[in-house]
């Protein structure tokens, strides 16, 4: 199956998926409901950390996703798909409001891991979009693997500059 092929079929029944990224903040906030109060806070912040992974990898996802087609494939906005491209980020940014408004992220375990995960992505898109702009065309002798490494390093370099940065 292509991306291409689950995604329509996920238009054919948006239903499953819909009510997936709706419940996700209403369960953020039944779960800070109950844990309100509650001097447990080893148990929760798990809790909260299944919570923000179900939610942030689809919706990171979605951002990626988005990124790619607007600024690569040069798609309309006009033609983006609502519940596959807009509904996870909206209910992403809910769920992560919901829970940081309960308990502080550097709390929860492996969040650490989701925001250097963004950044890395990031780090790659902001480079292969700056390649695509600039129709770099060389001829040289360098080898192939010469030429990975050096993206290596500066994917390195991004991720230790943006870590001092913040």
């Amino acid at each position: 199956m292509t991306l291409q092929q689950l995604f329509i079929s996920i238009s054919e029944n948006p239903w499953p998926l819909a009510v997936y990224f709706i419940l996700m903040p209403v369960i953020a906030w039944a779960v800070g409901q109950v844990s309100n109060g509650s001097r447990d806070i080893t148990f929760w912040s798990y809790v909260y950390a299944v919570l923000i992974y179900a939610i942030c990898i689809p919706g990171i996802f979605a951002v990626t996703l988005n990124i790619y087609l607007f600024l690569f494939e040069r798609q309309s906005i006009w033609q983006a798909n609502v519940i596959l491209q807009f509904l996870p980020v909206i209910s992403m940014g809910l769920t992560l409001m919901l829970i940081k408004s309960k308990i502080p992220f550097y709390l929860i375990p492996g969040f650490g891991k989701i925001s250097g995960f963004l950044t890395l992505i990031t780090a790659l898109i902001g480079t292969m979009w700056f390649f695509d702009r600039i129709h770099l065309v060389a001829f040289t002798y360098v080898p192939f693997s010469v030429i990975i490494i050096g993206f290596v390093l500066t994917l390195i370099a991004i991720r230790f500059a943006w870590s001092k940065l913040f």
